[in-house]
């Protein structure tokens, strides 16, 4: 007597050949298409610490004043798909008490807007679609890349208008979620010019003089979630000073703080949407595949042995 193999014999057969291969397509496949930089964007982070400001109604610098630094990431969604790249509108605002109030940038002690663009997988800057107000460079700006690894990052600074070198400084949590810590300096770097009365700058016979604008750092200080490269928690210490031309000394100090933290709220925030969507890569990478091929095995095992028993000969 002949046998053919059941139609159970053959789908499970079919499932389990399906598993083997869907396992490694998600990893090897989907998961690296999945890490792409979002398009539609719509964050806000806020920045709070204490230091000194200069106050131009009363031509003084205010110590041991309370700063909060305010920047909206808004993702131009049409541009993005235009040029299959991510673009994003960045507003940032500086505050001191007295524009903290007003919640108007426009009246913000500093306020500043820029348009960043990058390529969605690798983060890496890209130069079109309006790119301003400069060429940014680098390996990381306002994320790290996917995947991020042990190693020096070279990391945007607007404010320098040039890149800073942050060095892993091994594991840090926020608000109870492990991260990897990156940190820098800046150390006093000439960084443009601006017009003021010769007197703010000690040359007091002199009516108005081209100031050189000074910055520096005193500690840059990121922790990032390593799967998805979003900053966890972000502390920084800028110092911007005036200088006379050619001179070597600041005059004036018109920001400084020895360090402006994420405040809860910005971390809890970052905290959850990292831990989203890592896990959203861990089940793609790792989890499915797994399971997908564990299952593959056995099913394909159990129906290829019913199928061979189903198709052998009996006289």
């Amino acid at each position: 007597m002949r046998r053919s193999a059941s139609p159970l014999s053959l789908t499970l057969l079919g499932i389990g050949v399906f598993l083997l291969v869907l396992g490694p397509m998600l990893a090897y496949y989907v998961e690296p298409r999945a890490q792409r930089t979002p398009i539609d964007i719509d964050q806000t982070t806020v920045f709070n610490g204490t230091g000194k400001y200069f106050d131009q109604g009363a031509l003084e610098t205010k110590s041991d004043q309370k700063l909060t630094i305010t920047r909206r990431v808004l993702g131009n969604v049409a541009e993005s798909e235009k040029n299959d790249v991510a673009v994003w509108d960045v507003s940032t605002s500086i505050d001191n008490p007295d524009t903290l109030p007003h919640k108007d940038p426009r009246k913000s002690f500093q306020w500043e807007t820029e348009r960043w663009v990058s390529d969605r997988e690798t983060t890496k800057p890209v130069h079109c679609c309006g790119e301003a107000p400069v060429q940014v460079k680098g390996d990381a700006y306002l994320k790290f890349p996917f995947n991020v690894q042990e190693k020096t990052y070279r990391w945007w600074d607007g404010t320098l208008g040039d890149t800073v070198p942050l060095r892993y400084s091994g594991r840090a949590k926020v608000q109870g979620y492990e991260g990897m810590r990156f940190t820098g300096k800046v150390e006093a770097t000439k960084a443009g010019k601006r017009q003021v009365p010769g007197r703010l700058v000690g040359q007091d016979e002199t009516g108005q003089v081209v100031a050189e604008e000074w910055y520096a750092n005193h500690g840059i200080e990121l922790i990032v979630d390593q799967a998805t490269g979003r900053i966890l928690r972000a502390a920084i210490g800028p110092r911007v000073t005036l200088r006379a031309p050619g001179g070597d000394k600041d005059e004036v100090v018109l920001l400084e703080s020895k360090r402006i933290v994420f405040d809860k709220k910005t971390q809890l925030g970052q905290v959850e949407q990292a831990k989203e969507q890592s896990g959203q890569l861990k089940l793609v990478g790792e989890t499915v595949p797994m399971a997908s091929g564990g299952a593959g095995v056995l099913l394909a095992i159990v129906g290829g042995v019913l199928v061979v028993r189903g198709r052998r000969e009996q006289v």
